[in-house]
């Protein structure tokens, strides 16, 4: 007989696992320390099957058909998926059993999946990875109605929480203060690149197109993402300041990279930029290899100035000088790995780069600094105590951590 009393249900709705790295460390993790893992996510890409088994760990994926650029469009999203996922709850919970839901937002709906097992006894984690109102507010430019019923739904996930995970000290606070969760029930637990999978390669030359330096930018290129001030940086670059030997190659997608593609062409740069779309790991990191300087460009609101960007600790885990706006968390996971351009002032960012670009020794000093701050203190594994200790204060009746097998 399977047991239940260490079962693990991760219910996460926004991207599939295991692409979802975060979710999938701690999906590892958790089974690494002796816990029955079981996922809920939607399928993707190459993630189409509905049921399988990877590495020991249980997936079950549900259908998502609609692709949302609009309120109203999520809203569709976030119902189908609470359907699919109360299905599949109530399913693993009479064939596989399970103590404790795990739920990975946003968006800060899945409280209402894990609240009648809460009736029946398990544990709720609320793993806090965005703050959904001030990510609305950033993409749709208000505090309306929406953004009021989102702090809502936020604050009734921390109210059903046994344990609250945060990603940094910014988020912590938020779970404290607005959420008003007990400190001793909010656990920091970073998102740390994987040196398994951000591996120094050799540089490939081919990818500067003939130019003496590459500037190298990877992430999701949505509205808050910045990637627009990137492409005036370049624009500032080549045209103004008349540098011909600089490169920029653009990996991943988006809902901009259509508008992105043709503003480069309106800009009179498309020979000096290259977009990729989103390509396997390989080629994601032969260019961030072969890159002299890494870009984050996402530009000030209150959702990005407390929140992690995972692309600039996966630069230092490559040894790469970034160069970013000066965001708070930014700075926290930087130091002085980046240089920090004046917020949202494309002009300035580009100085930076070129200043960069015109100092090797400065560009390997922060390059080594970078990478040796991941292996320290960043990297994945450095997260996993705290993940643990989160799950270790999941106490039952008589006071003791859930038992084990």
């Amino acid at each position: 007989m399977r047991n239940k009393r260490r079962g693990v249900l991760i219910i996460v709705e926004d991207i599939p696992v295991p692409f979802d790295r975060r979710v999938w460390h701690e999906a590892t993790a958790l089974r690494d320390d002796g816990y029955e893992v079981k996922v809920i996510c939607r399928t993707g890409k190459g993630y189409e099957s509905r049921h399988e088994v990877l590495d020991g760990i249980e997936i079950y994926r549900h259908p998502m058909p609609i692709d949302p650029h609009r309120p109203l469009g999520y809203f569709l999203e976030y119902a189908i998926a609470l359907f699919w996922q109360t299905v599949l709850a109530w399913k693993v919970y009479f064939t596989r059993g399970f103590q404790v839901i795990h739920a990975c937002s946003p968006p800060d709906l899945i409280f209402l999946v894990a609240a009648p097992f809460v009736l029946l006894g398990k544990k709720f984690v609320f793993d806090h990875h965005d703050l959904s109102p001030e990510f609305y507010e950033a993409k749709f430019g208000q505090r309306n109605l929406t953004f009021q019923i989102l702090l809502g739904l936020e604050r009734m996930s921390f109210a059903l929480a046994t344990v609250s995970i945060a990603t940094n000290q910014s988020y912590r606070a938020v779970a404290i203060e607005r959420g008003r969760m007990a400190p001793n029930r909010v656990f920091v637990v970073r998102n740390g690149p994987d040196p398994e999978r951000m591996r120094v390669l050799a540089p490939v030359p081919a990818l500067k197109c003939g130019r003496r330096y590459l500037v190298g930018y990877v992430g999701t290129m949505g509205s808050q993402d910045g990637v627009e001030y990137l492409i005036g940086a370049a624009q500032h670059i080549i045209t103004d300041m008349g540098r011909a030997d600089v490169h920029f190659g653009i990996v991943g997608g988006g809902p901009e990279l259509s508008r992105l593609q043709s503003l480069v062409k309106e800009l009179g740069i498309a020979d000096y930029v290259t977009f990729t779309g989103r390509v396997p790991d390989l080629d994601m990191l032969q260019m961030l290899n072969t890159a002299d300087v890494c870009v984050a460009a996402d530009i000030y609101s209150e959702a990005n100035d407390k929140s992690t960007m995972n692309k600039i600790m996966e630069y230092m885990a490559l040894g790469k000088p970034v160069v970013q706006f000066d965001l708070s968390e930014g700075r926290v996971s930087a130091e002085d790995a980046s240089l920090y351009a004046l917020k949202d002032d494309k002009v300035d960012l580009a100085r930076q780069v070129l200043a960069l670009l015109d100092n090797p020794e400065r560009r390997q000093e922060m390059g080594r600094s970078g990478r040796e701050r991941v292996e320290k203190v960043l990297q994945w594994k450095h997260q996993i105590p705290s993940l643990l200790a989160a799950y270790g204060s999941l106490l039952n009746g008589d006071g003791h951590r859930l038992p084990d097998a």
